[in-house]
């Protein structure tokens, strides 16, 4: 029997303050009235002042949490978040491929707080063969230098950085959200054959943990509902704009966005 409800699913490590990972996916899937599952890749012990240690589930047994979630009921769109080896990959390639679902990919490297979440030799694999897969990739821009090999200071920096994902990597559409220059948040959609660009005044806050996690599962929730990729772009970037600005305030450090700020459609 079909789904009541749009699925998505969320692959990624967790965070017991709630602020990032699945837990802050789950919370953006509730949000927007999509049901959410999870396979979780490492379990770290952190908060708002940072990440204080991570264990890293074995591949296999990331297997068996999503050979579970996909026999049983599949989603109608996935996304990952911290996938910390080659090894998870090669888990998650697998599926991806034999799953006909928008993937979108949060290519996490770093934490907030400055913490490395990926081993090194795994951003190749990232990169080479997991990131083509992707429907869209979410890219901030540490994380958009480290997967181009470029220097990104300006509006057309990310324009040579978006040529190179989609023209060298192979990527279907990328995301790249122009957080930490300088001037309004401003996030960059680029497909094949056209972009978008939208602009939000920044806010000065520095309650940002989670940020890049909760708006990449608003887009894949959006995805799930059936919605075109610039509708969820729109979406998620109002959606980001509206957590941020009526952020909780939780937490000694680094505090996360508000979940439940935003309610249009």
């Amino acid at each position: 029997m079909a789904s009541a409800l749009p699925i998505a699913l969320t692959i990624a490590g967790t965070d017991p303050s709630g602020g990032a990972g699945v837990l802050a996916d789950i919370k953006s899937f509730q949000s927007r009235g999509v049901y959410g599952m999870s396979a979780v890749t490492s379990l770290t012990a952190q908060n708002t002042l940072g990440v204080q240690d991570v264990f890293n589930v074995p591949a296999g047994f990331l297997d068996a949490q999503l050979g579970s979630i996909f026999s049983d009921e599949a989603p109608h769109a996935m996304k990952s978040g911290m996938i910390a080896t080659e090894e998870m990959m090669h888990v998650i390639r697998r599926y991806a491929d034999e799953h006909s679902i928008p993937f979108v990919i949060d290519p996490v490297m770093i934490s907030t707080s400055g913490h490395n979440l990926i081993d090194e030799g795994a951003i190749d694999y990232l990169r080479d063969s997991l990131l083509p897969l992707a429907a869209t990739v979410t890219p901030n821009i540490p994380e958009a230098e480290k997967l181009t090999g470029i220097t990104i200071e300006s509006e057309a920096d990310i324009e040579k950085a978006a040529k190179i994902f989609m023209d060298e990597i192979g990527v279907e559409s990328v995301i790249i959200k122009g957080g930490h220059l300088k001037g309004d948040a401003v996030d960059y959609l680029f497909q094949k054959d056209d972009s978008l660009k939208l602009s939000s005044e920044r806010i000065d806050t520095g309650h940002t943990h989670g940020t890049g996690c909760t708006f990449s599962a608003v887009i894949t929730a959006e995805l799930a509902k059936d919605r075109t990729l610039e509708d969820a772009f729109r979406t998620g970037k109002k959606y980001i704009t509206e957590a941020i600005r009526k952020t909780p305030e939780l937490g000694r450090g680094q505090g996360p966005v508000n979940h439940f700020a935003y309610k249009g459609e």
